[in-house]
């Protein structure tokens, strides 16, 4: 058998992913303050770019407003002591800051001080001690005895329930400072609080010895406290904030939608590059590096655009294939698959994930992630369901139940055939779990 050696010619397609395209898809699934900072970083990196607001106006703006008359009765004069920066800024009180106020009025002595100090220091922000008494003894140089003194200071400062070591501990410290705490709460707290997470009432009546009443009554009261008492002191830099990629409004039976633009920056091609790139005299590098910029910036202004037309094009199909959720709400969405939108928008699948993937729309029904409207449908009678409305349905239910004998699992699917939706119990247990509702055995109480 012989081998030969020959040159052949195939042709073939295939995709090439192209940098201008790869960037149109990066731009396409940011959000509005992902792509306000990503065009930032381009201003800086290109200097073909600009905003669209006129640096000389802005030099004279600022030279006006610098050399003001500052005798001048204004409402922004630096004399005017009603008008200062600190009325304008919010005010948060830290839980470290909170907690410290409390030691500095209290009158002990310098070494207690210190260990309390450093056990403010060492809380989480939920208001837990991390560190043991041990290790507190060693980094403080004092005795057992004196931090144990100044833990128990610090466990009596406000929000009570500080300063805990775990949960026990902090539900503990709440009750007593309630002044609630008997040897019952103390038994039920210190041995009893899985079988509490359980709502196993009837046992815990049994070992304990006392009425089930009481130990319902007793959970009650376990369910007013506050398992994270430093919660309500976090920073601002553990607060997250949702910013519309697009907005709903109505007007009657129409719909208008705005594309959330006004953060992000105008950007356009400088007058003084463009010059540059056509004057005489220039060096071949120089043509190389302007025209090469001058291509990213075109590229850029266009796939911001094209972002804007995507968006406008997926939420418009959106809206108007889910308009019964602006009449009637949940209950009123339809199923809905990313397939169904690239069909209407005529582009791919990937395209519309993409466009939707952590953003967000405000609605007259409030402010939900795109991602909301797409979901599985179940079939009954009049037709296909969305899950989102069979989940709606069984909150109801369960919140309209008699709690001395709560709904169980298989009564809900029963009750859902009748509203022509026919689901196996597993899945009534999935939809109730995703929600955060517990068992019926669990809901039930004895009051």
């Amino acid at each position: 058998m012989a081998l030969d050696l020959n040159l052949t010619l195939n042709q073939t397609q295939k995709l090439t992913m192209t940098p201008e395209l790869k960037q149109a898809l990066n731009i396409l699934q940011l959000n509005v303050i992902d792509l306000s900072q990503y065009l930032d970083e381009q201003l800086e990196l290109n200097p073909v770019l600009e905003t669209s607001e006129s640096e000389v106006s802005n030099i004279v703006e600022w030279n006006n407003y610098i050399n003001r008359n500052k005798s001048e009765d204004s409402e922004y004069n630096d004399d005017n002591e009603d008008y200062s920066l600190e009325s304008y800024v919010p005010t948060r009180t830290s839980l470290r800051e909170h907690l410290l106020f409390q030691l500095h009025v209290m009158p002990i002595n310098m070494s207690i001080r210190k260990v309390c100090k450093y056990i403010i220091d060492s809380m989480n922000a939920n208001g837990y001690l991390t560190a043991s008494l041990g290790e507190l003894a060693k980094n403080t140089n004092e005795s057992i005895h004196t931090v144990e003194k100044a833990l128990e200071i610090v466990q009596g400062f406000d929000p009570p329930g500080v300063g805990a070591r775990d949960l026990k501990e902090c539900l503990l410290l709440q009750l007593e400072a309630k002044d609630i705490l008997d040897e019952d709460f103390k038994n039920l707290v210190k041995l009893y609080l899985s079988d509490v997470a359980e709502n196993k009432l009837t046992q815990i009546a049994r070992k304990m010895d006392i009425d089930v009443m009481n130990v319902q009554h007793m959970i009650d009261i376990l369910k007013t406290l506050n398992p994270r008492p430093g919660c309500n002191f976090s920073d601002y830099n553990d607060m997250r904030y949702v910013v519309p990629d697009a907005f709903v409004r109505r007007y009657g039976d129409n719909f208008e939608i705005i594309i959330n633009d006004g953060d992000i920056p105008r950007l356009g091609i400088s007058k003084f590059y463009s010059q540059l790139l056509h004057s005489p005299g220039r060096s071949t590098e120089e043509f190389k590096y302007l025209d090469k910029k001058f291509h990213s910036a075109f590229w850029l202004i266009k796939n911001i655009e094209q972002r804007k037309s995507t968006l406008y094009n997926v939420v418009k199909a959106i809206v108007e294939y889910q308009i019964n959720f602006f009449d009637i709400g949940v209950d009123g969405l339809k199923p809905l698959t990313l397939k169904q939108i690239a069909e209407v928008c005529k582009i791919h699948e990937s395209t519309v994930s993409r466009a939707t993937n952590g953003k967000y729309i405000d609605t007259p029904k409030g402010i939900y992630e795109l991602k909301f409207f797409f979901t599985n449908g179940v079939a009954n009678d009049d037709g296909v369901v969305s899950s989102k409305s069979i989940k709606n349905m069984i909150s109801g239910f369960i919140a309209n139940e008699n709690t001395h004998a709560p709904l169980s699992d298989l009564k809900i699917t029963e009750m859902l055939k009748r509203y022509g939706v026919c689901i196996s119990r597993r899945t009534v247990a999935k939809y109730r779990d995703e929600q955060g509702i517990p068992s019926s055995n669990r809901r039930k109480r004895f009051d």
